[in-house]
């Protein structure tokens, strides 16, 4: 009887701050170079719950004391780790989402914050429709869908264009970050599918792939990592986290725009957060803002009881899609 293949249990996390209105993300240097996200292997004799031993080797490696931590996913396909082909270990990763103020961080694992939308530029909305969508992406959706082998399978590329892409009309969905990623996997269009034997599918090698790669699939989870912490922002008061104790309700805004992408109307967003109760006065302002005096603010952390689903909402956040399709 054959034995066995063997298992590895991978703890990823992705550590998430924003700072001075850049979303971020930690990335650390594996040994052939590349960034990844921060990770180990699971010590079945470590510490008694999974995320304690998260916890531990973060701050061992990096020296970074993690606050919010939530479970995200388990991700296990076949050939997704370093040893790929027949006979090699079956990985399975257990995803983590924390969310953090970035503090400096040590160790010898070359760890350092970056722009989460360096890995998926495609999602940055705030300054209006990437040019990205009309350069590059938007072309190649149009091509794939041509190149369908038949009618059938065209209008199924067409639909998942659209919905992922918000093309012909469609809305663009702010949460729906891993189906966009994930088609421009399956296109190609990303330097790790090419990584993986995957080309560009009926457009040719010439194409750029599209953002910074990471190692393995932890852009994947990176993905997966804002598409939940975006419908986080709607029914949970997760934008708390990345804040400190007293803010501004611009802070807070910006905050909120950083993760969700895009721009966020200050009128509606104010009286969201007002009515609803989750923040109060502390008595106090804050000085240096470049123009009047603003009054600081703390989370009211009564709204937990209060409401089943204290999210900030995204006010006039739906960008519309393209015209082409």
């Amino acid at each position: 009887m054959p034995s066995a293949p063997a298992i590895i249990v991978d703890l990823n996390v992705v550590i998430a701050a924003v700072t001075r209105e850049v979303p971020r993300i930690l990335t650390v240097q594996r040994v052939e170079r590349t960034e990844a996200l921060a990770s180990g292997v699971l010590d079945p004799a470590g510490d008694r719950t999974l995320e304690l031993q998260l916890r531990t080797w973060v701050a061992e490696q990096t020296g970074l004391e993690l606050g919010y931590v939530e479970q995200l996913y388990t991700f296990g396909d076949r050939n997704r780790g370093t040893h790929r082909g027949p006979g090699g270990p079956r990985v399975i990763s257990i995803a983590y989402l924390a969310l953090m103020r970035e503090t400096p961080v040590s160790g010898e694992t070359g760890a350092r914050w970056q722009d989460w939308y360096r890995f998926l530029p495609w999602e940055d909305w705030r300054k209006g429709r990437p040019t990205l969508l009309d350069r590059s992406i938007g072309p190649s959706l149009q091509t794939w869908v041509e190149s369908a082998p038949d009618s059938a399978t065209g209008r199924l590329r067409r639909e998942r264009s659209s919905i992922a892409f918000g093309l012909g009309g469609a809305y663009w969905d702010e949460e729906r970050v891993l189906e966009r990623y994930e088609l421009l996997y399956e296109m190609g269009l990303v330097e790790e599918a090419r990584r993986d034997g995957r080309s560009p599918s009926g457009m040719g090698a010439e194409v750029r792939p599209l953002g910074q790669m990471l190692a393995l699939d932890h852009r994947r989870i990176l993905a997966t990592a804002l598409g939940r912490l975006r419908g986080k922002l709607k029914y949970r008061p997760v934008a708390f986290e990345l804040l400190p104790p007293a803010f501004t309700l611009l802070q807070l805004q910006k905050v909120v725009e950083a993760l969700s992408g895009v721009r966020l109307h200050k009128q509606n967003f104010r009286r969201l957060v007002e009515k609803g109760g989750l923040v109060e006065g502390t008595g106090n302002v804050e000085t240096k803002t470049g123009g009047r005096p603003a009054e600081l603010f703390r989370f009211r952390r009564e709204v937990l009881r209060e409401r089943p689903a204290p999210g900030v909402g995204l006010p006039g956040a739906r960008p519309g899609g393209a015209s082409a399709f």
